[in-house]
């Protein structure tokens, strides 16, 4: 894995092309996928602007930096 863009913290606005949703990083750290059993270390957390449901992104380098406000 590559490392994290500096753009990449915790409170930063991002964007999800694979789910064409933007969101808020809640946490970047450990998780295991529940499917494959495949263990991520720095897996991305994401939670929608104002809360809702979170996501998980495994690889950071699918997302991209949103669209300052």
């Amino acid at each position: 894995m590559s490392r994290r863009p500096s753009w990449l913290y915790e409170g930063a606005r991002v964007l999800d092309p694979a789910e064409d949703r933007e969101g808020i990083v809640q946490f970047i750290g450990d998780w295991e996928d529940p499917k494959t059993r495949r263990f991520i270390p720095e897996a991305v957390f994401l939670r929608p602007e104002g809360g809702g449901a979170e996501w998980v992104v495994a690889d950071h380098q699918a997302l991209r930096q949103a669209d300052p406000r």
